[in-house]
């Protein structure tokens, strides 16, 4: 870590090979034990692709942010509308669809930092369905997004190559404000 403090930016679609790059090595860096090369190797090709993180970019209803410190990327979170497979989804309700910091940056509150900046931005028009999937195994996640609120309410299969991870479905229902920031800093 630098001298400096690490700062959080919206990224633009001119940031879609450093976060192609950055998504790639936090999957990796944080999953990549779990699965066999060839399914790794593929999932990274087609979910973390260059010109697919510059799509996701470019759409207004989706969002990313980039933790940096000393100009360079070390974390990052996405969001979007939901997408999860459960029945209670409701137009309008958002996702949390990545939380990723390089292992030298987490346990140091940056994750909830960019937590509290996906929230903000998920109900910035009155939605309060925030959506989670977690693998079944990241019980720090688990225990992070409970401490925020969020109820395990389902579960699905999420393919990696030719893996199937046991993902949870999380989902809080009421909105995300300023006092759970601070409550879960203290």
């Amino acid at each position: 870590m630098s001298a400096s403090s690490p700062t959080i930016r919206r990224a633009t679609a001119d940031d879609a090979g450093t976060l192609s790059r950055l998504a790639a090595r936090t999957f990796t860096e944080t999953f990549g034990h779990l699965y066999p090369p060839d399914d790794l190797a593929d999932f990274i090709a087609e979910a973390y692709a260059e010109e697919r993180q510059r799509v996701i970019l470019s759409h207004p209803d989706y969002a990313i942010w980039l933790l940096e410190d000393a100009g360079e990327a070390v974390g990052h979170a996405a969001a979007g509308p939901c997408g999860l497979p459960h029945p209670d989804v409701a137009s309008g309700d958002g996702e949390l669809k990545r939380l990723y910091l390089l292992a030298a940056y987490q346990g140091g509150g940056w994750g909830g930092a960019l937590f509290d900046t996906v929230m903000a931005w998920l109900q910035r028009n009155g939605s309060c369905g925030l959506w989670i999937g977690v693998w079944s195994g990241n019980h720090g996640a688990q225990r992070f997004y409970a401490r925020r609120g969020f109820d395990r309410v389902g579960e699905y299969l999420f393919p990696v190559g030719r893996t199937r991870d046991l993902e949870y479905i999380l989902r809080r229902t009421r909105p995300y404000t300023a006092d759970d920031a601070d409550a879960t800093r203290s």
